[in-house]
This record gives structure tokens, sequence and C-alpha cells, in this order.
């Protein structure tokens, strides 16, 4: 089926990112584009930091066009400097989670080949212990608040040049103008993978730039171009805040707030208080949590039109909080890594809760049964996608991207829909056995992977439970090697020895021992067992 449906999507003239920083912010010069810690930037100063940032790869390293060069940033403008910088150099950018542990910055590092990486300056001793196992030979840090004025940055034995020191260099340098084609990449960001490694879903130029006007024209009656104001709490490393606020928001001329850590909720709501915002981004958790603080209710809200909800399912009692709160409705949208992200979103206004909307302009959905064959509508099957947003495969895994698509070319999601009246879509299962806490994606596999490589533990199953803060936490049922080990002790542990392989959201919240776990007859431990007893 197809909603909307074009022969082809107008591109609007761009065949690049680049034509959208550059055609934008000739526009917009002086509107503020980005706003973050009490710092603003016009278009026109994000275009001449980002030239500069280019000129300086270009002239100062030895980086060329199609490198890869890993982000590993929280939301600071810096992040945006860079990320366009090395759009505009020709580079391929590698979204990366500042909260990674030494083994997954390795992994993801040497997995995409990043020959450069841009850090916040608080990482640089910890990355003195892993990045010679790494390709990356440029480093350049900064301080969150550099750009108000330079900051000391640590001591550490790697070398590394200062983000400031870039920017002044560059821009005694002739930038040398690269024009990307539409089908080059542009982006890798890294996805679960079934074997417990995360691997690269690969995004074009032409992939960024179609979801970004597909999701522009769902919205587009509540867009007031060069106006609006939207709020990004939302980590822009991850593909949903990376398309809404580096290139959505920016190509219509809006100004982004970014927030560099919502949990500071005082801080957040400080920080709205200062602004007259028209939009916001956010997720289940975090509507919710906004609600309950007075200081949130007492906000003025008189220029809230938009609030989009992504990255995991809305509940309806925290969209109606919201409405209550706010008296602004939740548009739900439904995407991921390999779809740019976008496949679905709710039309504000006229959403249905409880339901990802309707499929954006030029994508085609099919729900599949086990033999790819499409189902009819109100029967249950797995979602797959078509159109101009699906990635172009996994970088250098060509076995694991066959298998991302069917013989038609529609990718897989993993996830289990149902298309109801008038073509809204309900997820209502997930086919992959991925658990989503905050937002944020975990996979079975890497924690069980982690897990067994403690001295204690014989064999163990991770699984997703339900928790009223985070939506789902991380269960870990084990069987120990010596079933008469003192379980106080094993606990504290294994936590210990998981603190130090993962991020905190993938951390298991909830240790469970048993003697043996369920299995199939060929030996397959079977999660939904866990998860139904």
């Amino acid at each position: 089926m197809q909603y909307d449906a074009l022969s082809h999507l107008d591109n609007h003239g761009y065949h690049s990112l680049v034509d959208i920083i550059e055609k934008t912010a000739e526009k917009y010069a002086d509107k503020t584009a980005y706003a973050c810690l009490g710092k603003h930037l016009t278009f026109a100063e994000v275009e001449t930091m980002s030239r500069n940032f280019a000129a300086y790869l270009q002239q100062e390293t030895s980086l060329n066009t199609g490198d890869r060069i890993a982000i590993i940033l929280p939301n600071i403008s810096q992040f945006i400097i860079a990320a366009y910088g090395a759009l505009r150099a020709g580079m391929v950018l590698v979204n990366t989670n500042p909260m990674y542990t030494e083994r997954e910055f390795t992994h993801q590092l040497n997995d995409s080949g990043a020959k450069a990486a841009v850090v916040l300056s608080d990482l640089l001793p910890s990355m003195a212990n892993y990045i010679q196992q790494t390709g990356v030979q440029t480093i350049i840090s900064t301080h969150a608040l550099d750009l108000h004025a330079p900051q000391c940055h640590p001591s550490t034995a790697i070398s590394h040049i200062e983000f400031n020191h870039v920017i002044a260099v560059g821009a005694q340098h002739t930038f040398q103008r690269v024009i990307p084609k539409i089908d080059d990449l542009a982006l890798l960001q890294y996805t679960g993978g079934t074997t417990g490694l995360s691997k690269g879903a690969m995004l074009t130029h032409g992939n960024l730039i179609a979801n970004t006007l597909q999701t522009k024209s769902r919205l587009a009656h509540t867009i007031t171009e060069g106006q609006d104001i939207f709020v990004a709490p939302l980590p822009i490393y991850h593909i949903y805040a990376f398309m809404v606020n580096l290139v959505l928001y920016f190509e219509v001329g809006a100004c982004s707030v970014l927030i560099p850590n919502p949990r500071d909720i005082d801080a957040l709501i400080k920080t709205l208080s200062q602004y007259p915002f028209t939009g916001f981004a956010g997720l289940n958790t975090l509507f919710v949590g906004l609600c309950h603080q007075p200081d949130f209710k007492a906000l003025d809200f008189s220029h809230l039109k938009l609030t989009i909800s992504g990255g995991t399912a809305l509940t309806k009692a925290a969209a109606e909080l919201w409405r209550a709160t706010t008296g602004c409705t939740i548009s739900e949208g439904y995407g991921l890594s390999e779809t740019s992200p976008v496949v679905a979103l709710n039309a504000p206004q006229l959403e249905q809760l409880g339901t990802i909307g309707k499929p954006v302009i030029a994508t085609d959905v099919q729900i599949v049964d086990m033999n790819d064959t499409p189902v009819p509508q109100g029967i249950t099957g797995e979602l797959t996608v078509k159109g101009p947003q699906a990635m172009q495969g996994y970088w250098n895994k060509p076995e694991e991207t066959r298998l991302a698509f069917t013989e038609s070319g529609y990718f897989k999601t993993g996830d289990i829909a149902i298309e109801l009246e008038h073509g809204f879509l309900q997820i209502v299962d997930r086919k992959k056995d991925m658990i989503l806490v905050s937002g944020f994606n975990v996979y079975p596999n890497e924690i069980e992977n982690v897990l067994t490589g403690h001295t204690s533990v014989l064999e163990c199953a991770v699984i997703g439970v339900p928790d009223e803060h985070t939506g789902e936490a991380v269960k870990a049922v084990i069987v120990l090697r010596d079933s008469a080990q003192d379980k106080a002790l094993a606990i504290e542990s294994i936590e210990d020895y998981c603190r130090q392989q993962l991020t905190a959201y993938k951390l298991p919240k909830i240790i469970e021992f048993v003697d043996q776990l369920p299995k199939s007859t060929v030996g397959k431990i079977l999660r939904r067992q866990l998860r139904d007893s």
C-alpha cells in the first residue's frame, strides 16, 4: 500500500546536505540557528564556523573526501559546527554516543574505520586507554563552554587539537568546496545487531534529504518558516534528533535550543522558561517527568503548537497528561536508524492515539507473513518499508544487508504491526528481542556476551521488563557456575563488571538467579518463555 503516493519525491533543488546548509544559511543569515548554554549562533555564524572547520580538515590534516569522522559530543553547538564542517569537506559522519564504554568506543571506531574524532574534552583521559587500538589519527577536543571562552582541557598522553584552534586556523585557509552527489554516503548511524555488536546503517545525502522533506510535508501546517523555536532535549547523535534538529528545523529557518543534559530537569525547565518555544521533541518518560514538575506546569505554553514523540511507544496516559498540562497534542511517529528515520507519523491535531500514524509521502509499507507475503488489512505481520529514506545497507556487512530486505526490496523492520481503518498503523509487538530503555535500543545478545565474560556466570538470558520510569528495564536471568555461591556477593561483582563494559542505560536493573534456563529441543534459550513467566 502507499499513501500520498508520488512518482518521485521533489528534492526542492537539493542535491546534498551541503546544499541545505549553504542555501539555508544564506536565506536566514541574521536569524538565530542554534542556542545552547546561553550562547546564540546565527545561521551566518554557523556557516562561517563550519566552513572554517572544513578548511582545517582539508588543509591541516591528512583526511580525504570519503573518510569517516566520529562526532562524540552531547547536544552542544560544536556538534553542529563539526558535523556541517565534515559534510562540507566531503567526509562521512559517524554519530557516536559519548556515554559509551571503552569496549563500545573501540568497536564503533574500528568498524567504521574512522580516521578522526571530535570529542568532549572530559573524555580525553579515558580515550588515552584505547585510542591506540583504533585507526583514529586526528583528535579534536572541545569543552562544552569553549564557544563562550576558551576553557582548560585535561592533560593527556594523546595528541589532540582544541576546537577553537581549529576554527581560528581554518579561517586562515581557503575552503575548497566539495559537491557531494545525492547517492554519496553522508552518515554511518550505528544500530544493534543479532551478533551483539552494533552495525552501521549507511545513509546517503539523498536518504536524509528525502526523509527531511517527507517529515516536513507531514508537519507543514504547523511550521512557520523562519520563526519557530524548537527545543532539542534528545541526543542529536541519535538519528531521531539528528534529522529533526540538524536538517529539518535548520532547513525551515528555525532556532533549535540544544539541551546538553535533559536528565537535569531543573536546568531544562529553566532553559524552557527563557524561550517562547513553539516545538518540542521528546519521548514518553520525559513527557511524564516534566508534567509532574510544578515549575514546568507554571511555564507559558501559549506558543507551543507541535510536540513530536518517537523512540519508544507513547502511552495514552502520557499523551493526555501532556495535553492537559501544555494544551498541545503529541504527534507520535515511528522510525529506525535504517530509515533515516521516519517511516510513519501522526499529523498534528489529527492524531489517532495508540498508533504511529500513516506512512509519510513516497513511502510504501507492507505488512507481511513469515514468507514475506503481504497480509490483508486487519491482520498482524511484520512491517516492511520501501522508500527513498531506506538505507543502502549495513557498512561492510553484505550478508546482514541481504537478510534485512525482502526479495522485492522492502526493509524488514522486525516489528509486528497491523493496519487499522483509514490507513493508520499500530505496532503491536516486536519480532526482535530488542529492549527499549528511555528510547534507547538495548540488544540482549550484547548484554549476554558481556555477562558470560564474568567468571561466575555459566549462562544467561536478557529480557526487557516493564518499568514505570524508563518504559522497559533490562533483566538478566543467570545460571551461576557455582550454585552455592553467595548471591548478594555475586550480584555486586556482576554489577561492577557490567559497569566497566556497558553504558548506563544498558546495565541490568534486575538480576535473577535460576538453576536452569528454558530451552528448545535444539538448545536455544527461550526468551519469550522467560518474559511470560
